[in-house]
């Protein structure tokens, strides 16, 4: 299907899965909280909170859960348009999360419906008249015809943002690694995480050394996330930056932080903030959601991204009525 005359500030594309989280290891009886999840919905919603008009691709079963997912969605002031819905089964991941946030996932996705997106489902007018279009590494990992999908995206893109989410139960250091070669010089911006990713997919043992290794690769824009300590951020025609990150409030699940980064970083570039005063957003809004359970349990309002990033830092930023 076409879309006529839909332009969004930001379009994200990738699996959306249900998730199943306990305060307790699995077994049998144990309470567990439902939720729907996914890479590309965390990011989604953040970028919506953060201002920006967004559309996710992504594909969903057709039939009472696939509608109730959409119905989800739209609660996150993400516009529904994109969505596709298939026959199929839809992916589920089950998180377990200790009393600091640290995470243990389960599974079961081989053959979900979300990896039966393809380049098909891609629609140039929409994807070409984006601020920003988003994709990330498992989307380019679940299958083949969503790499290419993604690979699509970014050809299409007039800003193309990649997180590498390298996942080693979904794909192999090399054959990511390659994927990341191959986008880097379609990318507008691209957020490694440090050690993790720069080490396995880059090599690299430093995040600057990431950064201006991406740079050279052909990277416009270049974040790299160091967890706790900050981002490492190298731009086109600005000098090296780092952002310290913002302590959070409260750690309930870290599940969704580094995606609230993205989300958050991507929005406030394609609204106009300058590259690092996106970042400092985006870090303040990954403080904020880890005090929440599941990936879109907590997603806060841009008012409190202000509030919370003006009240961590002695450098200015723009007012936000």
């Amino acid at each position: 299907m076409h879309i006529e005359n839909q332009s969004f500030d930001v379009v994200v594309m990738g699996e959306i899965l249900v998730e199943v989280a306990t305060d307790v290891a699995f077994a049998h009886g144990v309470p567990a909280q439902l939720g729907i999840s996914g890479d590309a919905l965390n990011v989604a919603a953040a970028a919506a909170a953060a201002g920006a008009r967004v559309g996710l691709l992504s594909v969903l079963t057709d039939d009472d859960l696939g509608k109730a997912i959409a119905a989800r969605i739209v609660e996150l002031g993400v516009t529904p348009d994109l969505l596709k819905f298939r026959q199929g089964q839809q992916g589920v991941y089950l998180v377990h999360c200790d009393p600091d946030g640290q995470r243990e996932f389960s599974y079961a996705r081989n053959g979900s419906v979300g990896s039966s997106l393809a380049p098909d489902d891609v629609d140039p007018a929409v994807f070409s008249a984006a601020g920003a279009v988003v994709a990330g590494g498992i989307a380019c990992a679940i299958s083949d015809s969503s790499r290419a999908a993604v690979l699509k995206a970014a050809a299409l893109a007039k800003r193309f943002v990649f997180d590498p989410n390298f996942r080693p139960r979904l794909t192999s250091a090399e054959d990511a690694a390659a994927v990341l070669l191959q986008l880097a010089p379609r990318t507008h911006l691209v957020t490694p995480s440090f050690p993790g990713e720069t080490s396995a997919l880059l090599g690299c043992s430093t995040p600057a050394e990431a950064a201006a290794k991406l740079r050279s690769l052909g990277a416009a824009n270049v974040a790299v996330t160091c967890g706790a300590e900050g981002i490492q951020l190298e731009g086109e025609g600005s000098d090296s930056t780092w952002i310290d990150s913002i302590p959070a409030p409260a750690v309930v699940d870290q599940t969704g932080a580094g995606d609230a980064f993205v989300g958050t970083l991507t929005a406030r570039i394609v609204l106009g903030d300058n590259f690092p005063v996106a970042a400092r957003y985006g870090a303040a809004a990954a403080s904020l959601v880890v005090g929440g359970k599941g990936g879109t349990g907590l997603i806060p309002t841009f008012e409190q991204t202000h509030a919370h990033a003006a009240g961590s830092t002695e450098g200015a930023l723009p007012s936000h009525a």
